[in-house]
């Protein structure tokens, strides 16, 4: 064989070789890991640096990628991640993923983005697709249940005279993991007031109280076990909650205002405001296996069963999702494997 034939079957073998590893790096990815882009863990990865003569925060980004090393500042529209009056400021959201960029947003809520939970009940799931699920009036249902991450919420409501089903609205949350239980729930309520604090925050059944002043913020004291922090995102009633690696959420307590309550006919009574949570979640690391009525939505192969076009499109599943109590993580489908320590709740 000359020279020539020799380099030429060279070539040759190792394009063969670079398609067959191509392929094959697809193809994990599809498998191991089908999360979207917007739960990418690295767009928190960076460094704080100091701030600009204008104030405006400024960030070193230290994830893997093309954004790794640059330098990201909030724009003058939004300067602070954490606005001090966040009824009328944007704050700063810093992304070091793949977007490398920095934007303004309003720190509550998004009800109609991905991991949302509001109104009367309706979810958003992580493959976008929006649905309902009513559960019960006093009922109990895991959210999420994972490997190390359990999220129960307990439902309120009302059933009016000749309806079938109740009117039920989300108002307590309990997040357990490791051995600890976060719950974050709306007080009740006769007469709704936005200056009046209704929302209950308890760490491992302690009654939590939110600074107001500061940095505003409150932080789990043991520093060999995860970063827990809660910090407000409004006067009152808003919390931003991180459980470091494993979720995020944005949590809002409001009430049914009169005019909701004619429009939809929901009949309740003079003397409850049915005070309740709307929230977002964005979650870190969930296997492939998740369930609960919102995990489930994040498995790599999910095809939602809901019924598309339809004003209000239901998922059912009560019985697989129903717990025990608040702080259950007992379920039918349920796989949370942590230890939560119920005396402590």
């Amino acid at each position: 064989m000359d020279g020539r034939r020799y380099s030429f079957l060279l070539v040759a073998l190792a394009l063969v070789f670079i398609s067959m590893g191509a392929s094959l790096a697809q193809g994990q990815g599809k498998a191991g890991n089908n999360k979207k882009a917007p739960y990418d863990a690295a767009s928190t990865h960076y460094e704080v640096l100091k701030p600009s003569k204008k104030g405006q925060e400024k960030f070193l980004c230290l994830a893997r990628g093309a954004c790794n090393g640059k330098h990201l500042t909030c724009p003058s529209q939004c300067p602070e991640r954490k606005p001090k009056k966040n009824k009328k400021n944007k704050g700063c959201f810093v992304d070091c993923s793949s977007k490398c960029e920095v934007t303004c947003k309003w720190r509550k809520p998004h009800c109609n983005g991905y991991g949302s939970l509001c109104y009367d009940p309706r979810f958003v799931g992580g493959d976008g697709v929006m649905f309902y699920f009513h559960g019960a009036k006093g009922g109990n249902f895991a959210i999420v249940s994972d490997d190390n991450l359990q999220i129960n919420a307990h439902f309120i409501g009302t059933r009016p005279q000749g309806r079938t089903r109740d009117y039920t609205w989300v108002q307590a949350l309990a997040v357990m993991f490791d051995r600890h239980t976060l719950v974050l729930a709306a007080k009740r309520v006769s007469q709704w007031d936005d200056s009046f604090e209704a929302l209950i925050v308890r760490w491992d059944g302690e009654e939590v109280n939110v600074p107001t002043d500061g940095d505003a913020e409150w932080r789990a004291t043991d520093s060999n076990e995860r970063e827990v922090v809660i910090e407000r995102t409004d006067e009152t009633n808003g919390v931003k909650v991180t459980v470091a690696g494993l979720v995020e959420l944005n949590v809002k307590v409001r009430a049914i205002g009169e005019e909701e309550n004619k429009v939809h006919n929901y009949q309740l009574p003079a003397n409850d405001a049915f005070a309740h949570l709307e929230t977002q979640f964005k979650f870190t690391n969930l296997t492939d296996l998740v369930e609960g009525v919102l995990g489930k939505t994040y498995q790599p192969d999910y095809i939602s069963p809901v019924k598309r076009g339809v004003p209000m499109p239901m998922m059912g599943g009560e019985d697989n999702y129903q717990t025990p109590s608040l702080y259950s993580p007992v379920c039918k489908a349920c796989k949370f494997k942590g230890q939560v320590d119920f005396a402590s709740i």
